[in-house]
């Protein structure tokens, strides 16, 4: 049977406020000062402020400097006219994690007794670029590993040749001492074909069977802790309710290990590195979103990964270390998105958190 509503209206039962709430994108009303005189739990969380906190503060003392947030405000307090901008970065002054990257709308809003306010319109950009950046990451290390790969078959062509022809000239070299010198040209070409096939990447398909990730963790740390300098510490934090998932062994040894010893590096003689693991929940990996996520980390204090670095880290033979080869993040990406996963990283002075995230199992929520 229909209801008649007349005058009456659903909405009257529900506040203002309450609605605001709960919107998943921010909102923040400023006062002429630029001042926050309301805002929603979504903007709060976002920026990590609490209104009753900054009541009667300028907004901006909120952030540290925020590549133009403030400047968009005073434009469009002195004119009177709405802005809108995308892909701001935004570091509030409460948080030590990665800037945040948002949307923002400015509407200025006239009032006959108030004077002019804005509404800020904020929506969180961060996991949009994340996807992007991961989609431009996963195309870009496609085609060079098809180049790497292309390049170590003409490579270990000639290679095979000259230490095949070392091998013959060492049969015929009548003096022992001769031979020293073919020994040394055979080691260099085996060598060379080893750092060659580390360049091309792994080639055996993955033996995936059931295990618990903390089984690769126990042993690495094991590797660690005897590698590791007398002022190194190696601590572990780990997450008991990580369920067994079908996994390579071998091959989540090799890409832990890489990663850890890159932590190691950068720690120097002395620092302190930390295994860490988590269960996630619906996460994005290469555009597709997984319901269950092993959140593997490796946490160390060093001085983090160089700015002109950030882009570019896991790429072959991208190494910030006179003696690197650049192959070590590189192997240990490629390792871990053939289980479908992903190595992410945040970094700055003291706290470098590098991240392989691992599908727990093939479903994809909706």
């Amino acid at each position: 049977m229909a209801t008649e509503y007349g005058s009456y209206s659903p909405l009257s039962h529900f506040d203002s406020a309450d609605l605001l709430d709960a919107l998943s994108t921010g909102i923040i009303l400023l006062d002429a000062q630029l001042c926050p005189i309301y805002a929603n739990v979504a903007a709060q969380d976002l920026l990590e402020f609490s209104l009753n906190q900054t009541r009667g503060r300028p907004f901006g003392d909120t952030l540290h400097e925020s590549n133009g947030l403030t400047t968009l405000l005073k434009r469009a307090l002195a004119s009177g006219k709405g802005f809108a901008d995308h892909e701001l970065h935004v570091s509030p002054r409460a948080s030590s994690r990665e800037p945040r990257v948002v949307d923002v709308t400015v509407t200025p809003l006239e009032g006959e007794v108030t004077g002019t306010h804005l509404l800020l319109e904020l929506v969180d950009a961060t996991q949009r670029q994340r996807i992007s950046r991961e989609n431009e990451m996963m195309a870009r290390l496609d085609s060079s590993r098809m180049m790497l790969r292309q390049l170590a078959h003409e490579i270990k062509n000639p290679l095979g040749g000259l230490r095949g022809a070392a091998q013959l000239l060492d049969r015929e070299l009548p003096q022992l001492a001769l031979k020293e010198y073919t020994s040394v040209i055979i080691s260099e070409a085996d060598r060379l074909t080893a750092l060659v096939d580390s360049m091309a990447g792994p080639n055996r398909p993955l033996q995936k069977a059931p295990l618990n990730i903390h089984e690769v963790c126990e042993h690495v740390y094991r590797l660690l802790t005897v590698e590791a300098p007398a002022g190194v510490s190696v601590d572990r934090d780990y997450d008991p309710s990580l369920p067994v998932a079908p996994l390579d062994r071998h091959a989540l040894i090799q890409a832990l290990l890489n990663v850890a010893r890159n932590a190691m590096q950068a720690v120097g003689e002395k620092g302190k590195i930390t295994l860490r693991t988590r269960v996630l929940s619906n996460v994005n990996l290469g555009g597709r979103r997984v319901k269950l996520v092993a959140s593997v980390q490796v946490v160390d204090d060093g001085p983090g990964v160089p700015e002109e670095l950030r882009t570019s880290i896991f790429y072959p033979l991208v190494t910030g270390r006179t003696n690197g080869t650049g192959l070590g993040l590189a192997v240990a990406q490629d390792l871990v998105t053939r289980h479908g996963g992903l190595i992410e990283f945040e970094s700055a002075p003291g706290n470098t958190v590098f991240t392989l995230l691992l599908p727990l199992s093939g479903e994809m929520s909706t």
